[in-house]
C-alpha cells in the first residue's frame, strides 16, 4: 500500500471544516446604498454567485466602528446597460460570459438592518443608523447567531435554524417568551400542530410555564397519526411525568389506548348567559335570546337550563305573563339549547369539580392535555369546555396570586393556556367580555398568558392581536391575514416578502418580545432525533420512563391494560 498517497481522514475531516468556515464567512458584496427604512443595496461580488443567495438568509455588514446585523429580503438582477435586457450577448462562450459576470450584469441584494453590536456592548442593540457606503457584507456565522439569540442554556431551547444555513442552531428564550400572549399562525397544512407541540416541549423541558391545552383533535397529548401514516410522540410520552391527560370522552380514550389522569365532567348548573354569549354565533343566538337568559338565570336560579329543557307550554305562558321576556325569544333559545343536550359530559347525576383538580395539577408544575375525543368536531362543545374551564381556572389563579402578594415563593407557577380556532373566542364583537380576551390585555398581570392557534389572525380582535407578543407565523397566502400578522412590526415591508416565500412546510418567520428581531426558521424535525434530544435534558428522568420512551408504537400498543 503507498501510504504517502493514501489521505488522512483526520486532514481530510480539518480541511472540510476549513472550507465551510470559508464559506461561511466569506465576502458576499459591498453596500452601495440604501436608507434604513428601505433597507440597504447590496452589490454582489461575482465570485458570490446569485443562485445561492436567498430571501430570509442572514448577513452582517463591516462598519467601521460597529458590525450590522440584517436579513435578505430581496434579491434581484442588474445591469450597468439597459440595452444587455433586449440585446443579451452571446454566452456559448464561458470566457465571455465570465468577462459579462459581474461587471456589465450582477446580482443585488436588498437587505433589512436589524441590529447593531460592537465590542463593548454586551448585547446587540435595535439599529438606528446604517453603515457607509462600500462596508463589506459577509454571511453570518454561528457566533454571529449565538450572541445575537443565545445559546443552549437553562431558559433557551433550540428551535430551528435559519433558512439555508441549516447547520446554525437557533435558540429562543422560552422564559421571556412566555412573559407574553404568543400566537401560531399559518394556513391549514402548514404544520401549525406539529411547531406547537414543539414550542410546548420547549415549555416543560425548561421550566418556562405549566400549561393548559384545550386538545380539540388529540394532537398533543398521546400518540398521533400523521398525514403520512407514521406515528409520532405526544407530550405525555416526552414527558412521563410532568404531563397529564384530562378527556372529555373517556371511550374514545380507552379505544386510543390512553389512561387518562382524569374525566371532565359539567353540570347543567354550571352553564351561565355569559358562556352563551361565545356560543352566539355558532349556536346561532339572537341578542333577544341572549336578554332572555339572563332574565331565566334571575328568574328560575341556577337550574334555569334543565327548567327550561322540562317546561311545558303552560309554564312558558306562566313565565312570559311574569316577566318582560318574549315567549318566542324563550322558545328559540330553548331550541338552541337541545343542542347541547347531546353532550354525555353534561350530567347533572354526577358531579366532579374538574376545573378545582386541573388546578391541583398546575400547581404541581404538570401540563394538563384536555382531550375533546368525539367532541372535537363540535365547535359548540370545544367553546363551551374551553371558556367555562378558563373563566374558573382565571378566578383561582387571580385569587391565589393576589394571596401571595410579597411572597414570591407563593405564587402559582406562570400559566399559558393552548387554544385552538382562536378567531372563535377572539372576535371583535365579542373580544372585549372574554375572559380570553381580557388574559390577553393583562400581559401577565396574574401570571395567566394565552397561546393561540389560528389559520385566520384576521379575524382575531385587533386590540387583542397588539397584545400578542410574539408571534410564530408559518405560510399565509391571505392578504389580510399577513396584514394582520405584521401590525405593528418595524419593516414590515421587507418581511411582507420573507412570509410570501416560506415553503408550506416546517418554516416559519418568528418574531416579537421572545427575539431580538425577526428570524425566518427550518423548525426543528419532530422524529426520533428530537425525543432523543429531550431524553438527554430530562436528568430526573427514571431508567424506566426512558425506556418507554423509545418504545416504538407497535410495542407501545401493548402497554395499557
Amino acid at each position: 500500500m503507498d501510504l504517502e498517497n493514501t489521505a488522512n481522514p483526520v486532514d481530510e475531516f480539518e480541511l472540510m471544516l476549513n472550507r465551510s468556515a470559508q464559506a461561511a464567512t466569506r465576502k458576499l458584496g459591498l453596500v452601495v446604498g440604501g436608507s434604513l427604512s428601505k433597507g440597504l443595496a447590496v452589490k454582489l461580488d461575482a465570485g458570490a454567485p446569485v443562485e445561492e443567495m436567498a430571501v430570509g438568509r442572514y448577513v452582517v455588514i463591516e462598519g467601521r466602528r460597529v458590525r450590522f446585523f440584517g436579513m435578505i429580503t430581496d434579491v434581484t438582477l442588474e445591469n450597468v446597460n439597459p440595452l444587455i435586457q433586449s440585446m443579451p450577448p452571446d454566452v456559448s462562450d464561458p470566457f465571455i460570459q465570465d468577462v459579462y459576470q459581474g461587471t456589465a450584469v450582477y446580482g443585488s441584494l436588498q437587505v433589512s438592518p436589524m441590529l447593531v453590536f460592537d465590542d463593548q456592548a454586551a448585547e446587540p442593540r435595535p439599529v438606528k443608523t446604517v453603515p457607509g457606503h462600500f462596508s463589506t457584507v459577509r454571511a453570518a456565522t454561528e457566533d454571529d447567531m449565538n450572541r445575537v439569540f443565545g445559546g443552549e442554556d437553562d431558559t433557551h431551547f433550540h428551535i430551528g435554524a435559519p433558512l439555508d444555513m441549516e447547520d446554525i442552531p437557533v435558540h429562543i428564550d422560552l422564559q421571556r417568551m412566555a412573559e407574553r400572549s404568543i400566537g401560531v399562525f399559518g394556513k391549514s397544512g402548514t404544520g401549525k400542530s406539529f411547531l406547537t407541540r414543539i414550542l410546548l416541549a420547549g415549555m416543560i423541558q425548561k421550566n418556562a410555564a405549566v400549561s393548559l391545552i384545550f386538545d380539540m383533535h388529540s394532537d398533543y397529548g398521546w400518540q398521533i397519526q400523521t398525514e403520512g401514516h407514521t406515528s409520532v410522540k405526544g407530550l405525555r410520552q416526552l414527558f412521563p411525568g410532568r404531563v397529564a391527560i384530562f378527556t372529555l370522552d373517556e371511550e374514545s380514550s380507552r379505544r386510543r389506548r390512553v389512561q387518562p389522569d382524569h374525566v371532565v365532567l359539567m353540570r347543567w348548573a354550571d352553564i351561565t348567559p355569559e358562556d352563551l354569549e361565545m356560543l352566539k354565533v355558532t349556536l346561532q343566538l339572537s341578542d333577544q335570546m341572549i336578554g332572555a337568559a339572563y332574565s331565566l338565570r334571575r328568574y328560575w336560579g341556577k337550574s334555569w337550563i334543565t327548567t327550561l329543557l322540562n317546561a311545558e307550554k303552560e309554564d312558558l305562558d306562566d313565565l312570559a305573563e311574569s316577566t318582560n321576556v318574549l315567549k318566542s325569544s324563550v322558545a328559540a333559545l330553548s331550541r338552541r339549547l337541545e343542542k347541547l343536550a347531546r353532550f354525555e359530559f353534561i350530567q347533572d347525576s354526577r358531579h366532579s369539580d374538574s376545573a378545582q383538580e386541573i388546578l391541583r395539577y398546575l400547581e404541581q408544575g404538570k401540563t394538563v392535555v384536555l382531550e375533546f375525543g368525539r367532541y372535537g368536531n363540535s365547535m359548540e362543545a370545544y367553546i363551551l369546555v374551553a371558556n367555562y374551564l378558563t373563566r374558573r381556572i382565571h378566578q383561582m389563579y387571580v385569587k391565589r396570586v393576589e394571596s401571595a402578594l410579597g411572597n414570591k415563593s407563593a405564587e402559582p407557577p406562570p400559566l399559558m393556556i393552548v387554544i385552538e380556532e382562536a378567531h372563535k373566542f377572539l372576535d371583535p364583537q365579542i373580544a372585549n367580555q372574554t375572559i380570553f380576551g381580557i388574559i390577553a390585555r393583562e400581559l401577565r398581570k396574574y401570571n395567566v398568558t394565552l397561546l393561540v392557534v389560528d389559520q385566520r389572525p384576521s379575524g382575531i380582535d385587533e386590540e387583542v392581536m397588539s397584545q400578542i407578543g410574539t408571534r410564530v407565523t408559518a405560510l399565509l397566502d391571505n392578504e389580510r391575514d399577513i396584514n394582520a400578522v405584521l401590525t405593528g412590526v418595524s419593516g414590515a415591508s421587507g418581511l411582507r416578502q420573507v412570509l410570501a416565500r416560506l415553503d408550506t412546510k416546517q418554516q416559519a418567520l418568528l418574531m416579537g418580545h421572545a427575539v431580538p428581531m425577526p428570524v425566518v426558521l427550518q423548525t426543528r424535525t419532530y422524529d426520533e432525533t428530537f425525543y432523543r434530544a429531550v431524553i438527554s435534558a430530562e436528568g430526573k428522568m427514571s431508567q424506566a420512563e426512558r425506556v418507554n420512551l423509545l418504545r416504538g408504537p407497535e410495542d407501545e400498543e401493548e402497554g395499557i391494560d
